[in-house]
């Protein structure tokens, strides 16, 4: 059983890198019947979509949307910020269990949006996969400010 699930996690991993379209997205692995949730993070006039799995923890960063916030890059491979609040982890998929590029790092109370590989720690809770504009938002040097806000 654990073998099966390493190896579903890794093919989710692999679904969020290549093709969000080719499965159901948005849908997390362990609700295959949620409907699909779509994020924008709009900034210079481009946007990033995201879509969001369903799960405890995205469903708290949605509740908080629209909002703006400021984004800087952390280590060469993430845009982070900070929310208004902490979100609940209770019931999430961290990232030792799945891979994700849109997630939430709990012992700090950021968002990490990785635009170079997946987090990978036990602290990192994962949100969703970035649909497209990825090399958008890794094009951004500086600090900037983005709203975040559900795409209709």
């Amino acid at each position: 059983m654990k073998m099966s699930f390493m190896l579903f996690a890794m093919l989710l991993g692999l679904y969020c890198a290549v093709d969000a379209h080719a499965q159901s997205p948005g849908v997390d692995p362990m609700n295959k019947n949620a409907q699909e949730t779509k994020i924008r993070i709009a900034f210079n006039n481009v946007e990033t979509i995201v879509v969001l799995f369903d799960n405890p923890v995205s469903r708290d960063f949605a509740s908080l949307l629209p909002m703006t916030v400021t984004f800087e890059d952390y280590a060469g491979i993430e845009k982070i910020t900070y929310l208004s609040r902490k979100l609940t982890t209770q019931g999430g998929m961290s990232g030792r269990d799945l891979q994700g590029d849109f997630t939430y790092y709990a012992p700090w109370g950021n968002l990490a949006v990785f635009y170079k590989g997946f987090g990978n720690d036990s602290g990192l809770y994962i949100l969703g996969c970035i649909e497209s504009g990825k090399e958008k938002l890794a094009g951004m040097s500086s600090i900037f400010s983005a709203l975040i806000e559900r795409v209709e």
